[in-house]
């Protein structure tokens, strides 16, 4: 056989199983790591998200207006992520002016904006299926002395055509979601309310209404399957299955005009982290307070011995990879905020330099 013949032979053998094997993905610039999702000042629309990686002290800054030549315009109130798209709730100060932007999770390029004619004040996001996600919004707000004049509604994005499809009413001032098997829990915020609504995922509708407490808070489900919530001033725990109330107790602590804020449960959904402050008018009304932690099998808890001796406005957020601490400190609105980055059993581990107001944190892969 001609020599020159078996070459190619065995040159295309050769090609073809290279076909045939599976090849990785190519990695893209924002596949891993962690999202800082920077609030920015509200009346300065000056909203951001930073990039920082897991074991690195900088960041990338400013990922959208990076790749997409154009900023975020606005506060943010919001970021998850649904089948390799990110969902990114713009909150800005003028009325009119409020949006979602739609990206690509790996690259960060926009893919859509949804305008402020088909959502008005954004406020949370959650997934509630490979192909669809809950937004909570309040809709049109009025002045201080009846801001939330509209019920609240959780607005459906079809994330196939990328456009919102119903909105679902619920109670005013509707803030914190939290998506558990095929329901989806509703919290709100300021408005008075009292009550958390179920909502159906398959039909996307609501189910029921629950009785919690002033202003419920939706704080995570622990590793026992039960909703943790704040409300009224105390700490709650639902069962959802049963959709039936076993336990609320208050923080005590030894500052009564101190108030609990910022919960987060721990990795391993044993512990609730959470801040402790309060107005020292005293020091020209400057925000003080601590960071703290107790059990989920606590039946009391008493704010009198910090985990961490600092407080943190920005919020706080644990990484499920590694169970470490973000927590987001924020000098002033208008310069950039830093997170600093906490073991487990709160020993600081260093700081990163964010942009202004670093509020949440959305953990990669």
């Amino acid at each position: 056989m001609n020599r020159n013949y078996l070459l190619i032979i065995s040159l295309l053998s050769v090609g073809f199983s290279a076909c045939n094997s599976t090849d990785p993905v190519p990695s893209q610039p924002y596949d891993n790591g962690v999202l800082v999702i920077n609030a920015g000042n509200f009346l300065d629309n000056n909203g951001s998200i930073s990039l920082v990686q897991r074991t690195s002290t900088t960041a990338s800054y400013d990922i959208f207006q990076k790749e997409n030549s154009r900023t975020l315009a606005g506060s943010l109130s919001g970021y998850a992520e649904v089948n390799e798209k990110g969902i990114i709730l713009v909150d800005n100060s003028t009325a009119g002016k409020d949006g979602i932007e739609i990206v690509d999770a790996r690259t960060f390029k926009s893919l859509t904006s949804i305008p402020s004619t088909e959502v008005e004040n954004p406020r949370a996001v959650a997934k509630a299926t490979d192909t669809k996600a809950y937004v909570t919004c309040w809709d049109v707000t009025g002045d201080f002395s009846n801001f939330y004049k509209n019920p609240g509604y959780v607005a459906v994005l079809d994330l196939t055509t990328n456009k919102l499809t119903k909105k679902i009413p619920v109670q005013n001032g509707a803030e914190s979601i939290l998506v558990i098997g095929n329901e989806a829990f509703v919290g709100n915020t300021g408005s008075g309310m009292t009550k958390i609504t179920v909502i159906d995922i398959a039909t996307d509708a609501v189910k029921q209404s629950i009785e919690i407490g002033r202003n419920p808070e939706l704080v995570g489900l622990d590793v026992n399957n039960k909703l943790w919530l704040y409300a009224g001033g105390e700490m709650i725990r639902l069962n959802t299955q049963t959709k039936t109330v076993e336990t609320r107790f208050k923080i005590t602590s030894p500052n009564a005009s101190k108030s609990p804020s910022s919960f987060t449960l721990s990795a391993d959904k044993k512990t609730i982290y959470f801040t402790h402050s309060f107005y020292d008018a005293a020091d020209g009304y400057l925000q003080k307070g601590e960071t703290y932690s107790f059990p989920i099998d606590a039946a009391v808890v008493v704010a009198d011995k910090p985990f961490i001796n600092r407080l943190f406005s920005g919020g706080l957020g644990v990484d499920p990879q590694t169970g470490i601490i973000y927590a987001g400190l924020v000098p002033s609105f208008k310069q950039a905020g830093y997170v600093l980055r906490y073991q487990p059993n709160g020993t600081l581990i260093d700081s990163v330099k964010a942009e202004i107001a670093p509020s949440t944190f959305f953990f990669k892969k």
